[in-house]
């Protein structure tokens, strides 16, 4: 493996120096294009919830609470009745 030094050259095209050099613009021009999009968004209004926008997506959410536990109780359920088939065929075999 050659060792680095600075003795040491590189040959590199104008083309490949032209493409570097490109995308690093393009890169720093996206860089700023969006922080001054971030101060733009910074500067606008927050959105006002209202009282009953907030109680309806509150009682959403306990309503989606409730009917998941619901259905972890069925599957609860459902996996003991499949265990008591499990054991009952595993006894039968024997």
């Amino acid at each position: 493996m050659k060792e680095l030094s600075e003795d040491t050259s590189l040959k590199i095209s104008v083309k490949t120096l032209i493409g570097i050099a490109m995308g690093i613009a393009a890169a720093v021009g996206m860089y700023y294009a969006l922080m001054k999009e971030i101060e733009v968004a910074k500067e606008l209004p927050e959105p006002t919830i209202s009282r009953t926008e907030f109680d309806l997506k509150d009682q959403m959410i306990r309503d989606a609470v409730m009917n998941t536990q619901k259905q972890v109780e069925e599957i609860s359920h459902d996996v003991k009745v499949i265990d008591e088939r499990l054991f009952e065929i595993q006894q039968n075999q024997k």
